[in-house]
């Protein structure tokens, strides 16, 4: 499988084969299954606690963690498949990135318009614990991150959780050092939002290459 070395060049006019892909999955399929169980984990935890604490930072980061649940999922289902369906997933990957940035465009303008007051404890506490579980998930997939569209769509997606996570801690740190106010909060949130856009495109020009390749 092209994205377990990351050659996936050699594959670039479409001649993929059964045994290219069917050794050498097991091991981004076992990092995949990782980062899975981490991921849905940590969506669970955090929404609560960013309900609780009145926090878009942290909500931002929890809803990060189920889009990034379910596109390991999708990695899992098209990972022995042809460069083509790989290249579709990461397409499908980048839209849910794109609408989690434009999502919280709306959210951070809701917090803004309605003057909410985080609680910095919650926040900083969450964030540290959710920091821990995304560089697992980084030491897993740091080997698959120059994969193919699919493959490197999932590495960003867990470099951006983990800068998230940083900023969510100073977030935290600024929420408590100003006395309760917001702007520190919606200022990180900002940042991800921005931050996910990027990235979208980014997987979204990638995966536009591969197809290109094979069709």
């Amino acid at each position: 499988m092209s994205a377990s070395c990351g050659h996936h060049h050699k594959h670039e006019h479409g001649h993929e084969h059964g045994h290219d892909h069917d050794h050498g999955a097991g091991a981004p399929r076992r990092a995949l299954l990782i980062a899975l169980g981490l991921n849905a984990g940590m969506f669970a935890i955090e929404i609560g606690a960013g309900i609780a604490a009145q926090s878009t930072a942290l909500l931002a980061d929890s809803l990060d963690f189920l889009g990034d649940a379910a596109n390991y999922g999708i990695s899992l289902m098209v990972l022995s498949l042809s460069l083509i369906w790989r290249a579709r997933a990461a397409q499908l990957k980048a839209l849910s990135m794109g609408l989690f940035g434009f999502w919280l465009l709306g959210t951070i303008l809701w917090h803004l318009l309605h003057n909410t007051s985080p609680e910095p404890g919650t926040m900083g506490a969450i964030g540290l614990l959710a920091l821990l579980a995304n560089l697992a998930t980084a030491w897993v997939l740091f080997a698959h991150r120059d994969g193919d569209s699919n493959m490197q769509a999932v590495w960003l997606c867990t470099r951006n959780d983990a800068i998230g996570n940083i900023a969510v801690i100073g977030a935290a740190g600024g929420v408590w050092l100003t006395g309760g106010q917001n702007w520190p909060d919606l200022l990180v949130a900002g940042f991800m939002a921005l931050l996910a856009l990027q990235s979208a495109w980014r997987v979204l020009r990638l995966a536009k290459a591969e197809l290109k390749t094979v069709t």
